[in-house]
């Protein structure tokens, strides 16, 4: 064996450690990457749950990975299905319990879908215990697909009552699958908070973060809480995924309107805008389902890494 034989793999090695050594590759080695000062909180959307039959998140490896970077994080267990308001008082009295056992002063929200109204009911009331507010493809001004199911089923009607029968059915499964706490069930109540009239008679009574003109920002802060919010605009985006199927049905309830199936690109907006056209659909900005995407897309885990980093590094 000759010289060059030996040296060569510690040539290797050298060239290695230089390269994950460099700061684009330095956060892999940082565990403090996602330690942000105040807890994060994720909250699902309508029909979603924490954790199902104890292997299968809804937020799919995004706490995990969170976590494993330095974030004390907390997956909150609100009802499947009922009101705004309902979830969000459901959601405040978590976190008084978690900051009562814990002692932790405040909280960075992050709600997905139904789950952007419910934090933000919670940072309106209650901004002494919120640090931040996230929404991630919140219909914070409705979405057409709950006002195309109201026509179908206007209320009172017979056809309603059928469908709130099978929607309380399912919430209520889902409950039992995640083994909650039995939580109240209510789809109308569900519906009705979603449609354009509902979100906009909840902005009049919780506006913080809202914005003021069509399509645009709203106040990066109030009363002490930042907002921000991110989203995609891509119903189909993996024909593997058996949810893009129904995502690209219903994307065509927006009538040309960029969506990602269940939510508007504009309705999405909430304080500061990171990004509101990520190729993503309704799931994948929850990495669901089971982490199916695009080819070439922004990875959410990495979306939501960053958001953390993004967090600490303003103090929150």
């Amino acid at each position: 064996m000759n010289k060059s034989q030996v040296s060569a793999p510690w040539i290797i090695v050298v060239m290695m450690l230089m390269v994950l050594s460099s700061p684009v590759n330095a956060f892999w080695w940082n565990s403090n990457y996602t330690k942000t000062k105040h807890p994060i909180v994720l909250v699902h959307g309508l029909f979603g749950f924490d954790q199902a039959f104890g292997i299968f998140n809804y937020f799919y490896r995004i706490p995990g990975e969170l976590a494993d970077d330095g974030a004390t994080v907390y997956v909150a267990d609100v009802s499947a299905a009922h009101s705004s308001e309902m979830r969000g008082e459901q959601l405040l009295s978590q976190l008084e319990v978690i900051q009562a056992i814990y002692g932790h002063q405040k909280f960075n929200l992050i709600g997905h879908s139904h789950g952007s109204p419910t934090v933000r009911y919670v940072a309106s009331v209650r901004p002494d215990l919120v640090a931040s507010v996230t929404a991630v493809g919140g219909p914070n001004t409705g979405s057409p697909v709950a006002d195309a199911v109201q026509t179908v089923a206007p209320p009172g009607s017979f056809v309603e009552a059928v469908l709130a029968g099978m929607a309380n059915a399912l919430a209520t499964l889902i409950e039992v699958a995640s083994g909650g706490a039995g939580d109240p069930q209510d789809a109308l109540a569900s519906l009705n908070a979603l449609t354009t009239a509902g979100a906009e008679a909840f902005n009049q009574n919780y506006p913080e973060g809202m914005p003021l003109s069509t399509c645009g920002e709203g106040a990066y802060e109030a009363n002490g809480v930042k907002y921000y919010s991110f989203s995609g605009t891509r119903p189909v985006s993996n024909v593997i995924d058996i949810s893009d199927a129904l995502l690209g049905l219903t994307s065509l309830l927006f009538f040309g309107e960029a969506n990602d199936g269940l939510v508007g690109r504009c309705s999405s907006h909430l304080g500061r805008v990171l990004r509101d056209d990520y190729p993503w659909n309704h799931g994948d900005e929850v990495n669901q389902v089971l982490g199916l995407r695009g080819l070439f897309t922004p990875n959410p885990v990495s979306v939501y890494r960053a958001h953390a980093n993004r967090l600490k590094n303003e103090g929150l």
